[in-house]
């Protein structure tokens, strides 16, 4: 780009102060937008994105005052993602094929805009004005100038290389015990478990859907799932069909369980080297299937719990960790052998020759008693405190506890979890989903199981 390109960009951006608009409109503080209605980020702080995006901002009608709020972060949220689509833009240069910057870049970014869009017009709606329409069309965004050759950003055969470093890495047998003790078991405990039986995903069923947080959006998660119980769960799975499904669970449960594969990077690939969720967006290395899935279903140490309601939607850690700061994150990674005294969040266990690999997430148990869902997929679950406490006005419910191992990879250094391809294969964005279609009938049966203290399933 010439010198008199740049000032002409600059002499067009511009920063917007939007403070009290007249009522009922939206309250964002600083925004930063270009005249040519694009969301442009750190218009003030950095050059020019390379990633055009349409403003959302502009489309919007007044916006209620109880939805302002929502509103506004998602309208940050958008910015942000602009700004880390061009960082990845910036930091992937020269990988890839013709290909790469539209799966790996500009998709990813699409799908993100389409859910932020999405709960945008949901926040009005619930608030009582009439659903914006047309939103969608906004979430496609182009990358600056790819109409002049830059689409391709050269032609390396491979977008790898991109995570886990070596740091990512450590011994485990030189990693102090750092397992907090349990809390004790009140009077009125729950001290039972439930277990139920899926298998390990031996035949291989994947996708790189994610039907809680991209529903209906193909290849919404840019990573490969492994999946069990419910058979045949994607993108476009609804509460009808999960409660039809056929099952892996030898037990009649439906819910569907699933997890981001691990992948041994010695050199073997997968049948989806160059395709979006495998190897066009950096997931390279042979799948690894579990050598055991367990799925238990345990109490709380302070309380009885209640039944869980059907079609319940949880995730447990943070697919994105590392850029969010890791608030969310709840990776346990280990090995056989030193489960009781290590647990690793942000770091991968090198183990010991005759030790498996261990995978474990510890999903929310408290329940708010009303939803079966929330905007941020979040807030209608919680984790009791360090007591076994639910907070208040949230109920406890059988909390699943999923443990996952894998043989073959003693002393190895060569795999990694499935990522987005900004997040760069960091153990710390290890995540879990879970939605529970249980018939009621099961569900009864394991809070009676968990509630007196057997063991079952």
């Amino acid at each position: 780009m010439n010198q008199g390109h740049r000032r002409n960009r600059k002499r067009r951006n511009a920063i917007v102060l939007v403070a009290g608009l007249a009522a009922g409109g939206v309250g964002l503080g600083l925004v930063t937008m270009q005249a040519n209605a694009t969301d442009t980020p750190r218009a003030t702080t950095r050059a020019a994105s390379p990633i055009s995006c349409p403003s959302v901002a502009d489309r919007l009608p007044d916006v209620p005052r109880q939805a302002r709020a929502e509103v506004d972060r998602n309208l940050r949220l958008l910015q942000s993602q602009i700004t880390e689509a061009g960082d990845r833009l910036a930091a992937t240069r020269g990988q890839g094929g013709a290909d790469f910057v539209r799966n790996a870049v500009l998709g990813p970014l699409k799908d993100k805009r389409t859910a932020t869009i999405d709960r945008i017009a949901i926040a009005i709606s619930r608030a009582g004005a009439p659903r914006p329409q047309g939103l969608s069309s906004l979430a496609a965004c182009t990358q600056a100038g790819a109409g002049q050759g830059q689409q391709g950003q050269g032609a390396s055969p491979s977008p790898a290389g991109n995570g886990p470093v070596p740091e990512d890495f450590v011994d485990i047998t030189e990693v102090a015990p750092n397992v907090p003790a349990r809390p004790r078991n009140g009077r009125n405990a729950s001290k039972g478990a439930f277990k139920t039986r899926c298998g390990v995903n031996a035949e291989g069923r994947h996708n790189s859907d994610n039907v809680i947080v991209a529903p209906g959006v193909g290849n919404g998660a840019h990573h490969t799932h492994d999946y069990v119980g419910a058979i045949g769960v994607d993108a476009f799975t609804t509460d009808d069909t999960l409660a039809a499904a056929r099952t892996t669970c030898t037990n009649g449960d439906r819910s569907t369980y699933y997890w981001p594969v691990l992948r041994d990077r010695r050199g073997a690939e997968e049948a989806d080297a160059g395709k979006p969720g495998g190897g066009a967006e950096g997931n390279v290395g042979k799948i690894l299937t579990p050598t055991s899935a367990s799925l238990t279903f345990v109490g709380n140490p302070t309380t009885k719990v209640v039944a869980m309601p059907r079609f319940l939607r949880i995730i447990t850690g943070d697919a994105k960790a590392n850029a969010n700061g890791g608030a969310n994150a709840n990776a346990a990674w280990s090995c056989t052998g030193f489960e009781n005294r290590v647990q690793l969040k942000d770091k991968y266990p090198i183990c010991p020759a005759g030790s498996e690999l261990v995978r474990t997430e510890r999903f929310q148990s408290c329940w708010d008693g009303r939803n079966t869902d929330s905007a941020d997929h979040r807030s209608h679950v919680a984790f009791a405190d360090a007591r076994g406490r639910c907070p208040a006005g949230f109920k406890a419910v059988p909390q699943l506890v999923q443990r996952l191992t894998y043989s073959g990879l003693a002393g190895s250094t060569a795999f990694a979890v499935d990522s987005f391809p900004e997040s760069l294969h960091k153990p710390v964005t290890d995540h879990g989903d879970f939605i529970n279609a249980m018939p009621e009938r099961l569900m009864k049966q394991a809070v009676r199981c968990i509630n007196s203290g057997r063991s079952c399933g």
